[in-house]
This record gives structure tokens, sequence and C-alpha cells, in this order.
């Protein structure tokens, strides 16, 4: 298992409260550029379908953050639609995606835009 920084482990813990309180089969977790967290579930409406990383993503852009530092995923898919959206945010962000039981099965280094 990957040893997590006491920061990632805390967004860990998050998305996996996430999940437990959604009851859906994902949650997910961001931290951003002031250090502020935003956790959240995936939404299954029929007027409105986000993956848990969506959604965190959504929490996080709707309570103005400008950027993103790191973001886990418990129990996601590598291809969630959320990973875009960070990376339109902020391409350096670091993914991290974990069962559910929280071992990480994956990390997803960002990137940086650079001016060529």
């Amino acid at each position: 298992m990957t040893e997590l920084d006491a920061e990632d482990n805390k967004l860990l813990v998050l998305a996996r409260g996430a999940l437990g309180r959604a009851g859906g089969a994902a949650g997910a977790a961001i931290r951003d550029t002031d250090g502020r967290t935003y956790a959240a579930g995936e939404v299954g409406l029929q007027a409105l379908r986000l993956t848990a990383l969506q959604s965190a993503v959504a929490a996080a852009i709707s309570s103005g953050a400008e950027g993103f530092e790191a973001a886990v995923v418990v129990g996601g898919k590598f291809a969630d639609a959320g990973v875009s959206a960070v990376r339109e945010v902020s391409a350096g962000t670091r993914i991290i995606f974990a069962d559910t039981s929280g071992a990480v099965f994956d990390i997803a280094e960002g990137y940086e835009a650079t001016d060529a």
C-alpha cells in the first residue's frame, strides 16, 4: 500500500466518509490551494448525474476555489469524468485513487502547462 502524507490521508478519510454518507459506489475529497477541503458522494438523480469527484469539484468551485492541490477518489475509476474537471482548473493536481477499504491503487500525477 502506498503511504500518503498527513494532508492526503485526511482527504482519504473525508472521501471514505462521503462514500459512507452518500451510500453510493464512490466518494471523493479535494483540497484547494488555500488548504480548504471539500468532500462529496455521487449524485444519481434523473435530472443530474455526477461522479463523486465531479461533485467535489462543483462544491469547491461554487465555494470560490481557484485551484487544487490534491484529490482522492475512493471506489471510483481512473476514467472518472471528474479528472477532466480537476485538470481544467489545475493541471498539476495529484489525484489519488483508492478502493473502499482505503488501499491506494493508482496515483495520477498532474502536469504543469508550459508556454512553448
